[in-house]
């Protein structure tokens, strides 16, 4: 068996597209673009190229990126002040503060700031707390989960009584795409790092979502055949064939999984793409439904 790939790439550059139309119509009815506000503290360097990246992406689709940047020892008021100026900006449609944040910063008291209707990112307590709740819908969902969901309906997967397995269970992805499965009505099992058989575990999945951070961990050997595997995990490891002299990986062993998995995403062009053009999507559903009229 050799695995379809699900190319997060295209499909992304196809949202993208619409996304696009969208900004653009939405800047010519109002005179200015979608915006998004950005907070970012400390020179983690994962995070700035990750902000980097959502800022040249904004550009290419239309929708304006500010960014408040501040140093590793801001405070708590500081970074405060910076949400708070966001929320008060008209012309900002939606606020990202990019996790993690340094230890003298209260996450969670940040996270609570932004305001509701501008959660692009959609780790608002409130929109965390809806996704978790039956009858209830969130103004938006976090980024990189629900790029995973597209994905999966992209691939024509039915989810509907499937068995998925979540392997990590971040606030970040892990969790929230869990209970995103579960609204699809699958089976979900979370396993984390006090798992007993992991692998005895994953036999039985019909999809795996991998985002535990572990480079190559999840053997092909683990999987059901037939599987549907989607590697959210994005790790750095040497390569001295590379010009860079590391490459990325995911969290499953590629090439063993690729022999045994029904369909399957890659590292790099599988979820990353999705994440940042999630991100947009959210964007510009915020300005749409903001009552605000430059």
């Amino acid at each position: 068996m050799s695995a379809i790939v699900i190319d997060g790439t295209r499909i992304a550059e196809e949202i993208r597209t619409q996304i696009s139309a969208d900004a653009e119509a939405f800047t010519h009815q109002h005179g200015y673009a979608p915006g998004l506000g950005v907070v970012l503290v400390g020179d983690n360097p994962a995070s700035s190229s990750y902000v980097r990246m959502k800022r040249r992406a904004c550009e290419r689709a239309g929708i304006t990126s500010v960014a408040h940047v501040l140093p590793a020892d801001a405070t708590q008021s500081d970074v405060e002040a910076a949400v708070t100026a966001l929320n008060e900006d008209p012309k900002i449609h939606g606020i990202l503060v990019q996790l993690p944040m340094p230890p003298q910063i209260d996450e969670i008291r940040i996270l609570s700031l932004v305001r509701l209707d501008k959660d692009v990112d959609g780790f608002h307590p409130i929109n965390i707390g809806a996704l978790a709740l039956k009858g209830r819908e969130p103004l938006f969902t976090p980024a990189t989960p629900t790029g995973v969901m597209v994905l999966l309906e992209r691939a024509g997967v039915n989810l509907r009584g499937a068995n998925a397995v979540v392997v990590g269970r971040s606030n970040i992805v892990g969790m929230p795409v869990a209970l995103m499965l579960l609204r699809q009505d699958a089976t979900v099992t979370v396993c984390h790092s006090r798992t007993r058989d992991l692998p005895a575990v994953l036999r039985s999945a019909d999809v795996v979502i991998a985002a535990i951070g572990k480079a190559n961990f999840i053997q092909g050997a683990w999987l059901k055949p037939g599987a549907v595997v989607i590697d959210v995990g994005t790790n750095q490891i040497p390569d001295a064939a590379d010009a860079r002299g590391y490459r990325y990986v995911g969290d499953v062993e590629y090439e063993s999984a690729a022999a045994v998995a029904g369909a399957i995403t890659q590292v790099p062009g599988g979820v990353g793409p999705m994440t940042i053009t999630m991100l947009l999507s959210n964007t510009v559903k915020a300005a749409r439904g903001s009552a605000v009229v430059g």
